[in-house]
C-alpha cells in the first residue's frame, strides 16, 4: 500500500480545501477516512481521485445530490451510462435557460446603464428599479 495522505496532503493533491473535505465527509460524498493511533486523517489515492471528481462536478455547475448519484454510477462501472447521460442533458437544459435569463438582464441593463443625470432622482437605474418613468429617457 502506498504511504497514506494527511488532510493537508490530501487537500493539496485534490485542489479541495480542508473545510470543504470535512463538509464532503459529513455529507457522505466521501467515505470516513481510516485513523492513524494519534486520531490523523489517513487517506488513499482513491480519496484524491474521488475529491478530483467532485471538485470538476462541482466547477460543471452539479449540485451535490447530483454529484452522490454520479459518484453511485461511477462505483458500478458496468452499470449503464443513461442515468448519467439524463442528469447532464436536465443540467443542460437548466444551464441553457439561465443564460438566457442573464441575456436578458444583460438587455434591460444595457437600456439603463450609462447614464449621465447629474441627479439621482432622474438616474435610469434607479427610476427601473423603483418602476418610476418621469425621466426613463432623460439625458442630463
Amino acid at each position: 500500500m502506498a504511504k497514506p495522505f494527511t488532510i493537508s496532503a490530501l487537500s493539496r493533491e485534490s485542489g479541495v480545501n480542508l473545510e470543504t473535505i470535512r463538509f464532503y465527509e459529513r455529507s457522505g460524498l466521501l467515505p470516513e477516512p481510516q485513523r492513524s493511533a494519534s486520531g490523523y486523517r489517513h487517506y488513499a489515492e482513491a480519496d484524491v481521485r474521488r475529491l478530483r471528481f467532485i471538485r470538476r462536478g462541482r466547477e460543471l455547475g452539479f449540485s451535490l445530490e447530483e454529484i452522490k448519484a454520479l459518484l453511485a454510477l461511477a462505483d458500478q462501472p458496468q452499470s449503464p451510462c443513461d442515468q448519467a447521460d439524463r442528469l447532464a442533458q436536465q443540467h443542460l437544459s437548466s444551464i441553457e435557460a439561465r443564460i438566457r435569463d442573464l441575456q436578458a438582464m444583460q438587455a434591460e441593463l444595457r437600456k439603463i446603464a450609462g447614464c449621465h443625470s447629474a441627479h439621482a432622482e432622474h438616474c435610469r437605474l434607479l427610476e427601473a428599479l423603483d418602476s418610476r418613468s418621469c425621466c426613463a429617457h432623460a439625458e442630463g
